[in-house]
């Protein structure tokens, strides 16, 4: 039946078991870490046509058992969602890892290997793409598989493990070599807002007013992909900024929005979060230039609480001429033959 679960209960059990028995491999003996990401998904299968999704459980015991049998690879880490202990788990999470390992190049000379880890549907490797380069220090393969999952695995030389940056979500999974250092239990501290200094807000509030303006020469000129294309690509992102920094202040800065804001709708007022909303408009002009009077309405409330909060100048008067501009030039006739 496609759409059923699956739950075994016996999840954690399972995968404690197989974890311990990897001990000699020195394999990391906090289980309370490995507990809280199995019990937080379980053993949960999901049924594709006929086809199961494979489990946690099974997807990670597929990991480490590889890794445990080839003697390149010498330390296992998991990152990402599945470390984290607090992020909502669904069918869509990729299996973050990476194989800290003794030649990267043995590995990339044949690409086949993987296919020990399942069917896949497509395959990309980042680091072969365009002009690779002469020396490969990592190697990263994105592996979408037919039953659903996801792993996004990267190759890191063990020579240079004393340069791998701290992530405050890793796991180690297996570390045959006491190689890894020992890692905090998993948490989004590195990965919460931080205050703006007074040059960020100012830099942000400046680029959002001056590319607003784009905005309305695209609905003007009826150059509908012009128009969206610069309101998510300049736009969008100050007001995802302006936004973070308002749920910073509302939070103490604890909480993060999330990767593209997607947690916003958990953090925002519900007015604030219909104003975001509205900010999603389709091909048609009219709507367009709502939704584009919305972003500014969104992006005036947000800064100005933050202003606020930190006794930053919120610039007024930039905000009131373009916005004066703005109304302008959206009742400006099509065949306007000066702009004043």
């Amino acid at each position: 039946m496609v759409g059923t679960f699956i739950v075994a209960d016996f999840a954690f059990s399972y995968m404690l078991n197989d974890l311990r028995g990897l001990g000699d491999c020195g394999i990391n003996q906090n289980y309370l870490e490995i507990r809280e990401i199995v019990l937080h998904f379980g053993a949960r299968q999901q049924s594709y046509s006929g086809a199961f999704m494979r489990s946690e459980q099974t997807m990670l015991e597929l990991i480490i058992g590889t890794a445990k049998n080839d003697d390149r690879v010498r330390a296992v880490m998991l990152n990402g969602s599945r470390a984290n202990p607090d992020a909502p788990r669904d069918i869509f999470q990729d299996f973050d890892i990476v194989y800290f390992v003794t030649d990267v190049d043995s590995f990339t000379r044949d690409h086949t290997w993987i296919d020990i880890f399942g069917e896949r549907m497509i395959l990309q490797m980042p680091d072969a793409m365009g002009d690779a380069p002469e020396v490969i220090d990592t190697f990263g393969y994105l592996m979408q598989f037919m039953d659903g999952n996801r792993i996004d695995l990267t190759l890191y030389p063990v020579a240079k493990i004393s340069a791998l940056e701290k992530d405050s979500l890793s796991v180690s999974l297996l570390d045959k070599d006491r190689l890894l250092p020992p890692f905090a239990p998993p948490s989004d501290s590195d990965y919460l807002p931080k205050p703006p200094t007074a040059q960020q807000f100012a830099d942000c509030c400046n680029e959002f007013w001056w590319v607003s303006a784009y905005v309305a020469k695209g609905l003007w000129r009826q150059e509908i992909t012009y128009a969206k294309g610069t309101l998510e690509e300049y736009v969008r992102p100050q007001v995802m900024k302006m936004l973070t920094w308002y749920v910073g202040i509302q939070t103490d800065f604890s909480v993060s929005p999330g990767k593209m804001g997607k947690y916003l709708k958990n953090v925002l007022a519900p007015e604030l979060w219909a104003l975001l909303e509205k900010t999603y408009a389709d091909a048609d002009y009219e709507r367009s230039w709502d939704a584009l009077f919305v972003i500014c309405e969104l992006f005036h409330l947000t800064a100005h609480e933050v202003a606020a909060q930190f006794d930053f100048e919120y610039p007024r008067g930039d905000d009131e001429r373009v916005s004066a501009h703005l109304r302008h030039v959206r009742s400006l006739p099509k065949d306007a033959a000066a702009m004043y």
